[in-house]
């Protein structure tokens, strides 16, 4: 299991008005611990006005630099994003834990490819890191990031995106398309979705070149973007998405009335960091994580929604249904991992692993 680390504030960017960059020191000793990949994210972790508050950012910078560096935007009612924009100083620590996540791809350095990214709002934050890795890494691949935002004044990293243009003329294409900032080619207007993205690929993008896509912003605009791609003839398995967020948060207990079998109950083992703790759990009420975590276990967590994979432990023995899923492959389900923090029991005897 992943273990959180004390790791200093070494510099803070505003980004935009409300987003700012959060640069971390990395001692030598966890510079192989933290090793990334390009598209991965970090699980941080503080206490705001004496309340443990966990959230997972994707890293923005290149996986050639190994620098890390997160963006937090400030959302209404966000404990986490209003404490980093309004009251985190340079010097002060904050314990994170090593990188994790699957939104990424193998590079290499002899590949000559097209690559298709799609991000709204702060979603530009794990396409920053895809995209700088990919034309520092494969020096002949071509890039076009279509990025959606209310106007230009909301764009974060458009400097650097600028700087990436400049550095890259003939390798980088960036169609910036605005919700409420009038621009010349109506196309570029509006909000993305598949309409637009089937738009793009008629005009601009052809879709039979492309390698793999990503696409990381809200979920009905995710799943609308993947579903035009891949009826433009792109294979599924070469459409990547990361969601920020989903029309349904997941809770701790089921939203549903107690059936004729909900007074059953599993027991329920869990292996987290060398330690078994055992518990019987009803049918039909909390989730693993959170009863594991009221019985004391000491267990990774962050959006507790399904989409991060902070919670990602394997079923060892019995059988268990998640509500939601927005993190795991279909390779790792068949593997036998589970997000615990959406995880219900059905069988009797239940046996759940967080170190493998």
């Amino acid at each position: 299991m992943k273990h959180f680390y004390p790791l200093t504030v070494n510099q803070l960017t505003n980004e935009t008005r409300d987003t700012v960059s959060i640069a971390f020191d990395l001692p030598a000793d966890l510079a192989e611990k933290f090793h990334y990949q390009q598209g991965q994210y970090l699980t941080l972790r503080t206490q705001v006005e004496g309340q443990e508050v966990r959230r997972a950012y994707s890293i923005c910078e290149s996986v050639g630099q190994q620098k890390l560096r997160v963006a937090v935007k400030q959302v209404t009612d966000g404990q986490f994003s209003t404490w980093a924009n309004q009251h985190l100083k340079v010097g002060q620590q904050i314990d994170v834990m090593p990188p994790q996540g699957h939104f990424t791809s193998t590079l290499d350095s002899d590949h000559q490819g097209e690559y298709l990214l799609i991000a709204a709002g702060s979603g530009i934050t794990p396409i920053m890191s895809i995209a700088k890795s990919m034309l520092e890494t494969e020096a002949t691949s071509k890039v076009t990031l279509v990025y959606g935002n209310r106007a230009t004044s909301s764009v974060i990293f458009r400097e650097q995106l600028e700087d990436l243009k400049n550095t890259y003329m003939q390798r980088l294409n960036v169609i910036y398309v605005m919700s409420r900032e009038q621009q010349d080619i109506d196309l570029f207007n509006g909000r993305i979705d598949g309409q637009k993205i089937g738009q793009l690929l008629e005009q601009w993008i052809h879709p039979d070149r492309l390698s793999e896509c990503f696409i990381c912003g809200p979920e009905d605009m995710s799943k609308d973007c993947q579903q035009a791609l891949i009826k433009a003839g792109i294979k599924a398995d070469k459409v990547h998405l990361e969601l920020f967020g989903t029309q349904a948060a997941g809770s701790a207990a089921r939203q549903r009335k107690p059936t004729a079998t909900s007074a059953n109950t599993s027991e329920i083992s869990i292996r987290a960091d060398g330690h078994t703790r055992s518990f019987e759990l009803a049918h039909n009420s909390l989730n693993i994580l959170e009863a594991g975590l009221a019985e004391g276990a000491d267990l990774p967590w962050a959006c507790k929604a399904g989409v991060c994979s902070t919670c990602k432990c394997k079923v060892l023995e019995g059988e268990v249904e998640m509500d939601t899923n927005h993190a795991l492959e279909d390779y790792e389900i068949k593997d036998g991992y589970v997000l615990s923090c959406q995880s219900f029991p059905i069988s009797a005897k239940i046996v759940l692993d967080y170190d493998v």
